[in-house]
């Protein structure tokens, strides 16, 4: 587990107007509860500033963005309520970056495993490398992507989620996750897109801040009953993960 949040959680201010958060966990970047807890509190305190229009979410590391839920923690659940709490996590997490007036991007420079995949799903724009192959592999441990699928069936709809879902085992190519909507844009490589990420940050910055605010809550339309929906999911993930079975983790 990451204890060091310093670390764990870095908060970069470059162009005016944009910050990075970028969270850390090597070497796959995995969630544990207390770097999901600090993620959303950093996302909910950079709502608040007002000259702020644009953050980037991304995480360090070259070839994975995030492995989902940390497994070394989950093992150590041993009741409903303690599921619910760290499933709760990435609730919070999505429900920030909904609530956010900002605009949101994402940068997924490598894989994303189960809870990966939901937090490039929240964000508004995301923008990936071609080896930001993404899958749902909780079903391999007993467990169901409950909190993320509204985030990512939001994206890609309830065939794709479905076709991922039920094939826990199976990468799914970034541009197969572009094609579905999860991606805007694919690139070469990292440099690539950081470039493109800069670009479209900066132009954000030159339009009118209740113009992008007013145009988020559209993006979000039909999304305000997620804090019950939500939670209510992490209360299903914490009820399955008692029967958590690692032997078929991959």
């Amino acid at each position: 587990m990451q204890d060091d949040l310093s670390k764990a959680i870095v908060i970069e201010e470059g162009q005016k107007g944009v910050a990075k958060v970028i969270f850390s966990n090597p070497p796959t970047n995995s969630m544990p509860s207390n770097v999901l807890a600090e993620l959303a509190n950093t996302i909910e305190i950079l709502s608040e500033r007002t000259d702020l229009q644009v953050i980037v979410l991304q995480s360090g590391g070259e070839r994975t963005f995030c492995s989902g839920a940390d497994f070394n923690e989950l093992l150590q659940i041993k009741d409903e309520i303690s599921g619910k709490k760290f499933f709760t996590g990435f609730a919070k997490i999505i429900n920030a970056i909904r609530k956010s007036p900002q605009i949101v991007i994402g940068r997924v420079q490598g894989k994303a495993v189960g809870g990966g995949v939901g937090l490039a799903a929240a964000t508004d724009y995301c923008f990936a490398t071609k080896f930001a192959s993404i899958k749902l592999s909780e079903l391999n441990i007993g467990i169901i992507p409950a909190v993320i699928e509204p985030a990512v069936e939001r994206k890609v709809g309830l065939v794709a989620f479905t076709e991922m879902s039920l094939n826990p085992h199976e990468f799914f190519t970034a541009t197969w996750a572009k094609e579905k909507g999860l991606f805007m844009e694919v690139f070469e490589d990292s440099p690539t897109m950081d470039e493109a990420v800069e670009n479209l940050a900066n132009r954000l910055t030159t339009y009118s801040k209740p113009a992008l605010y007013e145009l988020k809550k559209i993006l979000w339309k039909n999304t305000e009953h997620w804090d019950i929906l939500l939670s209510e999911r992490a209360e299903i993930s914490g009820r399955l993960v008692l029967g958590l079975d690692l032997g078929n983790s991959v």
